[in-house]
């Protein structure tokens, strides 16, 4: 089983969301491994926005992520972090299809309700970022034989 990161960003806690967004991935059949809720440090944002140092909106995304705490999850299944891509929809809520969760719920770049990992590689990175490995779980939902064929998993 695979694990990626899914951060409900400040928006989505304002927005009063939170239960709405999570009962997406549920219903999808995707397993909780993790929750918190944390407010995130200018540091954490800035390892965790890196990649983003040399653009001009650098500075607001930053901004943006602190504007109230966030909500940090865990979700864990076969292929999960193309799935919760798939889910997610366009980064720019206003391009993303309807029946995504940005599609259904953002107009915005930036305030576009959750934060997704782009890869399996570094979903395992992020995750470290933000979980200790004493805050994820493994245990076998009762569900799973619901959810995979037996030779999926």
């Amino acid at each position: 089983m695979e694990r990626t990161l899914i951060i409900l960003k400040p928006c989505t806690v304002q927005r009063g969301l939170i239960g709405e967004i999570i009962s997406h991935f549920e219903k999808k059949g995707l397993i909780l491994a993790g929750m918190k809720m944390a407010w995130l440090t200018d540091e954490i944002l800035s390892e965790h926005y890196a990649h983003l140092k040399e653009k001009p909106f650098f500075q607001r995304v930053k901004d943006a992520m602190r504007n109230c705490p966030v909500v940090l999850c865990c979700w864990e299944g076969v292929d999960a972090v193309h799935v919760v891509r798939a889910m997610t929809g366009s980064t720019n809520g206003r391009n993303a299809l309807p029946g995504t969760i940005r599609g259904d719920y953002s107009m915005s770049m930036q305030e576009n309700i959750v934060h997704a990992s782009d890869s399996p590689e570094n979903a395992a990175i992020e995750l470290k970022r933000f979980f200790d490995d004493k805050e994820l779980y493994t245990y076998n939902p009762t569900l799973l034989p619901n959810l995979y064929a037996n030779d999926e998993v």
